[in-house]
């Protein structure tokens, strides 16, 4: 059972899961997620959290009501927005005595051995004196996940938060977003689809379930969740797909319960 023993997780939250329609920070959803994980962390788990969101919440203070649709305009909304997000988790986190640091990546950063190896490093190194890492792509200065880009290795941050869970050799990754998980049809569409609590192989009828992206402040979808589980699996990574409405089902996974969707790691 998963409770006897204590795992390294790497955590991603969506931007519809930590923010309102307006764009503007949930403080009540960012509260009600830092509470589960800083209590997780006080039993013993390891604990990285990925995080989306920073253009949405930069907009909506720069912007308010208009989502910026030139590049520089959407990497100065990042810029703005990654220092609120920044401030409101080292706020939260800090009333639960956890220590946060913040770590922005490009492509460049996962793609180059030698600059993998120094993430990694520093990784680990937060890891060991208990501090929890926030990882976000670095929208201000990359624009694989904004612009569509031939060479891009990120691109989202299901993909992010897989290649993380790689590097920092993780034992569970979860992707919570504003789904429960994997339907073997579109649930939007169709009354009677059926969750799928459990994907052993990740074959080409697992691909033809995917979908297209999630809500407007989004970036991802079913699709990039389902290249982040081939990433995650191949590294030997458990990867669960669950809904980020209801953080303290991280609870029930820590108890070996279903919750969302599970795919296996090779072992």
């Amino acid at each position: 059972m998963w409770q006897k023993n204590c795992y390294r997780i790497v955590v991603k939250v969506g931007t519809s899961t930590i923010t309102h329609d307006t764009g503007a920070m949930d403080i009540h959803s960012m509260e009600k997620l830092v509470r589960v994980l800083a209590d997780l962390k006080g039993y013993g788990h390891e604990i990285i959290l990925v995080t989306s969101g920073a253009i949405a919440v930069g907009a909506a203070k720069m912007t308010p009501g208009k989502r910026p649709k030139e590049l520089r305009m959407k990497q100065a909304a990042a810029a703005v927005g990654q220092c609120q997000l920044m401030h409101m988790y080292d706020k939260l986190f800090g009333e639960y005595s956890q220590t946060v640091a913040q770590i922005l990546l490009t492509d460049e950063d996962v793609a180059d051995k030698s600059r993998s190896e120094h993430l990694s490093g520093t990784i680990f190194a937060l890891l060991e004196t208990g501090v929890i890492p926030v990882v976000n792509e670095n929208d201000s200065v990359s624009s694989a996940e904004i612009e569509t880009g031939a060479h891009k290795v990120l691109g989202d941050n299901d993909t992010l938060s897989a290649i993380v869970a790689k590097l920092c050799n993780a034992d569970l990754l979860v992707l919570m977003s504003d789904i429960d998980g994997l339907y073997d049809a579109d649930p939007h569409t169709k009354k009677d689809a059926k969750l799928i609590h459990r994907v052993e192989n990740l074959d080409d009828e697992i691909d033809k379930m995917a979908g297209g992206a999630g809500t407007k402040r989004g970036t991802g979808g079913m699709v990039t969740k389902i290249s982040a589980a081939k990433i995650a699996t191949k590294a030997g990574c458990d990867m669960i797909i669950m809904n980020g409405a209801k953080p303290e089902k991280l609870y029930d996974i820590m108890e070996g319960k279903e919750v969302g969707t599970r795919f296996v790691g090779n072992k």
